[in-house]
């Protein structure tokens, strides 16, 4: 069997003396891991780095074997996102939450969408309101998609400024009011866009890392890794600037 597809490299590990299990996050077939031959050497390892993107040739004798990758580089990244601490320590964080989808389960969107972030996560003011719009999208992906769009009380669609944290549901400023220390901020860039505060940034990571937390890993009995509270306390100093 054989198929070719672009995938963004998620994680690596050796294999033997000179070759790597290359775990890929594909356009057409998802999450999907093979072995590259030679991927420990010194002119595949720099290729093979979590946030690449690579063209991917996949072989197998039979569809359920996990084969192997032949790889050649189409953007590389990752030279630029591990000289940011908190872009390194994100695209850990993705690849560590991306591992709760199934394996070689389509995920054309998804995909796009971390090629997209990726591309722009260097930057500090933009790389947290990144990482809380692929939380969303991978809530979404995972099932456990929030609702936004209505109040849950009332049904109306504007002034929704809460989140209950129960039933992931937007509400409204009146009839969140009597609860409103109990409930989630809802930043508007979630659901209307623009650029915003960093205290909107904050809100929107409390928010997904909340359901994520909740509603995806502890069912699994499992955490956030370490790479997450990394993340955001390196995108706090540098969002913070020279001074911060």
């Amino acid at each position: 069997m054989e198929w070719n597809d672009e995938g963004i490299v998620l994680g690596v590990r050796r294999h033997g003396e000179a070759n790597a299990i290359v775990e890929l996050l594909t356009a057409r077939r998802g999450r999907h891991l093979g072995m590259v031959r030679g991927g420990a050497s010194r002119k595949q390892a720099p290729i093979l780095q979590p946030g690449n993107t690579v063209s991917a040739t996949w072989r197998a004798r039979l569809h359920e074997h996990m084969g192997n990758f032949t790889v050649e580089p189409l953007v590389i990244r990752a030279e630029v996102l591990m000289r940011a601490p908190h872009a390194a320590y994100g695209i850990t964080h993705m690849a560590h939450v991306l591992r709760l989808l199934p394996e070689r389960d389509p995920q054309d969107a998804l995909y796009a969408t971390l090629g997209a972030i990726l591309d722009a996560f260097e930057p500090a003011p933009t790389a947290g309101m990144l990482l809380a719009r692929f939380e969303l999208a991978l809530l979404a992906e995972l099932g456990f998609g929030l609702e936004l769009e209505t109040c849950a009380a009332t049904g109306q669609r504007h002034d929704l400024i809460y989140v209950s944290p129960r039933s992931g549901r937007a509400v409204s400023r009146e009839a969140g009011a009597p609860y409103k220390d109990r409930l989630f901020t809802l930043p508007g860039f979630l659901t209307a866009g623009g650029e915003p505060g960093r205290e909107d940034v904050e809100a929107a990571l409390r928010l997904t890392g909340h359901f994520l937390l909740t509603r995806a890993l502890e069912p699994r009995g499992l955490g956030f890794a370490d790479a997450r509270g990394a993340f955001l306390a390196a995108w706090r100093r540098a969002a913070a600037g020279p001074g911060g």
